[in-house]
């Protein structure tokens, strides 16, 4: 069995076209019925603020699959600790022994989650659009603005944080690593009414995005929002889109944004909320002009971490990376 360290891993997968490609393959493979993928297993640390979620999925054809262990303990902030931790598991899907541990420390969690973001922009983000917002100045702040850029030519970006020390450091190191024209906004509320893709990134327990900022031509991407009592969308807000879309309908509809909208009665199992697979395979439609106000709902599967793990560990075998254990 390989061991594969974080820096190796880093050097090997990155958010880019790849990345994006693999994981509009994964959601396709779903939509197709060629993925095996049980519900996400979680536990809950309420004394420390925290969580651990379990994801795996099995693709067809792939000769390894994925366990992904992902915590987040949003205290670690006030300890000097980055808020997402964890590892993947690959294990062979002829003889079910492991074959690599891929100790990321979440990294490669950041990575597929901004490209899923990337391709629910892609086919569902106005084809024009030219300014974005960023609500959550977090590692995966970073990594969606960036993967938006990969399919949308963004001119403006406009970011908002309840802390100004993390605003302002957001901004410098977007403005200095990658170039980007990004600005604060005094409000959650500024950084909707004034752009034509959102993206929600917090692990808000109270909704953040209301009903009374959006505007005609608007795509909202919500990734926050992967338990129960996480929740950065009004359930009026979810009423209101002309169209719904998300990465697992079963799954949102228990502990995504569509799950406090179908609590509140705005919508049920039966209301048409689209999966970006059948989007992408065209079994379902996507935004029909740039006039609809759209929403996804992105709660993480474990497909997306079949997808990129298989990856990283073919990466890193060609470069010759990694320790062997056991022997």
């Amino acid at each position: 069995m390989f061991i594969f360290s974080e820096k190796d891993i880093r050097n090997v997968v990155d958010v880019n076209e790849k990345a994006v490609e693999l994981i509009e393959e994964g959601f396709r493979k779903l939509e197709a019925g060629e993925v095996t993928m049980p519900p996400i297993l979680r536990v809950d640390i309420p004394e420390n603020n925290g969580e651990v979620d379990v994801k795996t999925a099995y693709m067809k054809g792939l000769d390894k699959f994925a366990l992904k262990i992902s915590s987040g303990f949003f205290n670690n902030a006030s300890k000097g600790l980055p808020s997402l931790s964890g590892m993947m598991l690959l294990f062979s899907t002829e003889t079910g022994f492991p074959e690599a541990v891929l100790q990321d420390n979440g990294y490669l969690t950041d990575v597929r989650t901004a490209a899923a973001g990337a391709v629910a922009a892609k086919y569902l983000a106005p084809a024009r659009a030219t300014t974005a917002g960023i609500i959550g100045t977090g590692a995966q702040a970073r990594y969606q603005l960036r993967a938006l850029m990969i399919v949308r030519e963004i001119e403006d970006v406009l970011v908002y944080g309840r802390n100004p020390e993390k605003v302002a450091a957001f901004i410098e190191e977007m403005r200095e690593a990658d170039g980007m024209n990004v600005r604060a906004a005094e409000s959650a509320e500024e950084v909707v009414r004034s752009s034509e893709i959102v993206i929600t990134t917090t692990p808000a327990k109270e909704p953040i995005v209301q009903k009374d900022w959006l505007h005609a031509g608007l795509h909202i991407t919500a990734m926050g929002s992967d338990a129960e009592d996480k929740n950065e969308i009004h359930p009026e807000v979810i009423g209101a889109a002309d169209l719904l879309f998300c990465d697992s309908k079963s799954q949102v509809l228990r502990l995504g944004e569509h799950h406090h909208a179908a609590e509140a009665g705005i919508i049920d199992e039966n209301s048409d909320v689209r999966e970006i697979g059948a989007v992408i395979s065209g079994n379902a439609g996507g935004r029909e002009n740039d006039q609809q106000f759209t929403i996804c709902d992105l709660t993480g599967t474990g497909v997306q971490d079949t997808a990129i793990a298989v990856y990283a560990y073919d990466q890193l075998r060609k470069a010759e990376k990694g320790t062997l254990f056991g022997e």
